[in-house]
């Protein structure tokens, strides 16, 4: 069996409103580029899946809070019609009220109903009906409105994180794994301390889950990951440069923003912060359970799921000391390793 490379989904819309001033001249230069991320038909790797209106996104009117589905997935060896799975999920959301934006990522072994469909895993929603499927899906699931997504192969993420210099970080821990499979071209090899990270060596940061928490502290990775891109691609060259890595990321990146939205979501996003972030489901609402065999992560309560997504976004986190990943509890991860293949 193919294995599929997991990796996050530091996608450049959620850089583009935690990072962007909507200054006149960037607008100007960086208009058209912005416009090439919303495909044509034809163009897009979704172009079988019919648009159905009951799965259709809301509409954002620029008032109420504005909710975004990151999506990252593994295009390679994939045939003529297929669609990866959406093996790295989050939600960007921006309130425009307390200008406060919170990061929430989503397992991917998470067992849920997809409308329309029997229940799955929740990365599954995206093969069988496209973006927006997997938007409804996880709305349903968190209670939120989802209006755009943005989905990303993982060259466009090697791709953002060179173009921007790459990325000073501090590795927690060594990380160590080698495969044959791929003829080791993804082995991962990083030391534990303060490094400069480029796009393939950041790629083995987020990638790596092998410790005993495996995927609970891999999407912690790649959300503190996410953060540093972000205030990386605040800095005053790479805001002016930022029509230049749109271009360089751009055949990786599909999204359902126009240039429009991307310009108000900026100005939004500028005048933000990151008030916060949060694992869902939580360990507390998660169980480990058999479907056919195999191991999924159940939710004990989903109506408390929905009540815990409203009270992290009634949070700020900011002047809260983060912890590391590998300080992140010692529960049992069974449910996350159904999946072995993550190189």
């Amino acid at each position: 069996m193919r294995k599929k490379l997991k990796w996050t989904l530091l996608t450049l819309l959620a850089l583009v409103v935690l990072a962007v001033g909507a200054g006149a001249v960037w607008a100007y230069n960086g208009y058209n580029k912005l416009d090439s991320l919303q495909k044509d038909e034809g163009e897009s790797r979704f172009d079988q899946f019919d648009e159905k209106p009951e799965v259709a996104p809301p509409e954002w009117t620029g008032t109420e809070r504005v909710n975004i589905l990151l999506m990252g997935g593994d295009d390679r060896g994939l045939r003529e019609g297929e669609v990866a799975r959406s093996d790295s999920m989050m939600v960007a959301s921006f309130d425009p009220v307390t200008k406060k934006a919170h990061l929430f990522s989503i397992l991917r072994d998470t067992y849920a109903e997809i409308p329309g469909y029997k229940d799955n895993r929740i990365n599954t929603a995206i093969t069988l009906g496209g973006p927006n499927l997997a938007m409804k899906t996880i709305g349903d699931l968190t209670g939120l409105n989802i209006q755009y997504y943005v989905y990303a192969d993982f060259q466009g993420f090697i791709k953002l994180v060179d173009a921007i210099g790459g990325v000073d970080f501090y590795v927690e821990k060594d990380m160590h794994y080698t495969d044959a499979a791929d003829g080791h071209v993804y082995d991962i090899d990083l030391k534990e301390g303060q490094q400069h990270l480029d796009g393939e060596h950041a790629l083995q940061y987020v990638r790596f889950r092998h410790d005993a928490m495996s995927d609970f502290t891999r999407t912690e990775r790649q959300r503190e990951f996410l953060k540093a891109v972000a205030n990386k691609l605040k800095s005053g060259w790479n805001l002016v440069k930022l029509p230049d890595i749109i271009g360089e990321v751009s055949p990786f990146i599909e999204t359902n923003l126009s240039a429009n939205d991307m310009l108000k979501l900026a100005s939004l996003g500028f005048k933000s912060h990151q008030a916060g972030s949060a694992q869902l489901p939580p360990m507390e609402l998660i169980s480990d359970e058999k479907v056919g065999g195999a191991s999924v992560l159940g939710i004990t309560d989903k109506d408390e799921l929905k009540e815990y997504v409203q009270e992290v976004l009634n949070k700020d986190d900011t002047a809260a000391a983060t912890p590391s990943p590998s300080a992140s509890g010692s529960a049992s991860a069974s449910g996350s390793n159904s999946d072995s293949s993550d190189s």
